[in-house]
This record gives structure tokens, sequence and C-alpha cells, in this order.
């Protein structure tokens, strides 16, 4: 399994099994985890908000019957998404944390992000949040998830703890981040910045970016794998380098996003155990140049 530095710092896999699906699994979830384990995921990714909380607690129960592992893992969680509102105040990020971990049945957090943007921010109430929460041991780092460069810009202005990670929507046919990028000086639709060169952010200031949903059209759209009606060009190319590097497409898919060099993190919600070792398969495989630009083509995308 391929190794990264997140935000330079942490030590970890470079895919993390996303846990927002394990309650409700058709497999059992014990053979799930030890199956990302024994690929060499050793990054869990969790929010409070995951089945409505039930998803820590199911991982929470793997960790008590297996306590030798805790030390051995990177677990992270989410906070901030309420019902019908966001919220960044100080007692909602403690709170939030001290729930989470009971759920987990851990002392401590490796990582939290915050969710999703709260425009009624205080910056000055996130960093004393953190600040507690890391005084008392029970978060080591801190990052953020679907912000935007002068969101993070601003809670720099209070927040002194490093933020080491944005986890944001990307795949190869959700790669407007990339794309935009490409097209500068341009007039089309393809040109169109939406979120403020955050890809270009996150390499200047060694943020590590965590891609959610990397095998999905959009916004918890179908996947785009084997989607021939919309995607047939892209299939076609992905099953000629799976044939080529004798993996599954699913793991070229994966290969495309980890060969970008801006230290991008995957992270896998598959609860399919097969499909699990495909995605970790495409880890160790590193595309050439002309491969990994010949499958962004096959997605529809053209270069300027």
């Amino acid at each position: 399994m391929k190794r990264i530095k997140v935000g330079n710092m942490i030590d970890a896999s470079a895919v993390v099994m996303g846990c927002m699906r394990i309650d409700g699994a058709k497999e059992v979830p014990e053979k799930i985890i030890n199956t990302a384990l024994e690929c060499g995921i050793d990054y869990f990714d969790h929010a409070d908000i995951y089945g409505g909380g039930r998803c820590e607690e199911i991982f929470g129960d793997f960790l008590k019957d297996n306590k030798s592992l805790r030390d051995k893992i990177t677990i992270q969680t989410k906070c901030a998404i309420r019902n019908g509102f966001f919220d960044y105040s100080k007692e909602h990020i403690i709170n939030s944390v001290e729930n989470s971990l009971k759920r987990l049945k851990c002392d401590y957090l490796d990582v939290l992000l915050l969710h999703r943007p709260d425009t009624l921010m205080e910056p000055e109430e996130v960093a004393e949040a953190f600040s507690l929460l890391e005084s008392s041991g029970k978060v080591k780092y801190f990052g953020v998830s679907n912000h935007n460069p002068m969101q993070v810009e601003l809670l720099k202005t209070a927040v002194k703890q490093p933020l080491l990670i944005n986890q944001l929507q990307l795949s190869i046919t959700e790669s407007g981040m990339i794309t935009s990028g490409l097209n500068v000086n341009m007039k089309d639709d393809e040109s169109f910045m939406h979120d403020g060169s955050v890809l270009e952010y996150s390499r200047i200031k060694g943020m590590t970016i965590q891609a959610w949903s990397p095998f999905q059209q959009g916004f918890f759209k179908r996947p785009f794998i084997g989607n021939y009606e919309e995607y047939p060009e892209l299939n076609k190319r992905l099953e000629e380098l799976a044939e080529k590097y004798n993996v599954q497409p699913i793991s070229i898919a994966g290969a495309w996003v980890l060969r970008h060099p801006a230290n991008i993190q995957l992270i896998s919600g598959s609860m399919n155990t097969e499909r699990i070792k495909a995605i970790c398969a495409g880890a160790d495989i590193t595309l050439s140049r002309e491969e990994w630009y010949s499958i962004y083509r096959a997605a529809g995308f053209r270069l300027p």
C-alpha cells in the first residue's frame, strides 16, 4: 500500500476507509474492517452524522474487541452538520467530540474535521474549542472538509493548530478543481473556477486533499464505472488499462486520483470486501502522464 504524509505530519495509507455506509452493510462489519486492514489501510474516516452516530458505534464495538489496534490506526471524524443548519460554536464542537469518543469507545481522536462551512462561524470560538480539545489530549490534529481557500484563511486568523486536511469531492468525472486549472485564460464553461484554486492552494499550504466519492459522477450520484450509456469511452479506457496492469477498472480509477502530485488521499466508501481489495490494488499503480491524460480525455474533457 502506498503511504503518504498527511499534512506533512501523519504517516498514513494512501487509501482511507470511509465508514459512512458501515451501518446496514451487507457484509459483517468486522470482516469489512479486517479486509481493509489486511490490504494496508490504517486510516478510518467517520462523521458524527453517519447513520445518526450508529457508524461510529459499530466501529467502536470493533475497537472494544481489538484494543491493541487503537494506537496502530488513525481515526478521523467530522462535526458541524446539524438538523437544518451548520454549527461551529465552541459548545457544539466540544460536545460533538465528546459524543464521538463515547461511540467510538476511544480516549482520543487522531483527527477532527469541520464537515461543511458555517457562514456564522466565529474563528475565535473555533480556536477556543480546538485548543481545549488539543490540550486535553482528546484531539491530536485538525482540518476541514468542503472548504475553499479563503474560508481556510479565515479560520487561520484565530486557529493556532495547523489545518492538515481538506476533504473534497474529486473523481475522474467530478474534477472541476483540475479542469479549471487546465483551462486558464479561456472563456469556456470548463474555465469557470468554482473553488478558488483549492487544488493549487492545498499544494502550496501542504494541506492533504482527501478525495470523497472518487468513483461517482457527482454529489452521491451513480458510479461512472460500468455506466457505458453516459461514459462509453471512459469505461473502455479503464478496461484497457486494467488489462494492462492486471487489475480491475476501479483500481485504475483510484490510481488516477492518486497519480496527481497534490498528496491526495483516496476515501473508499465501499462496504464490499472484493471491491476494497481492488481499490487498494490501484494504490500501487503509478500511471504514466500519457495514461493519466488519456483517462481524463476519455471522460469527455477537452484540452485547450
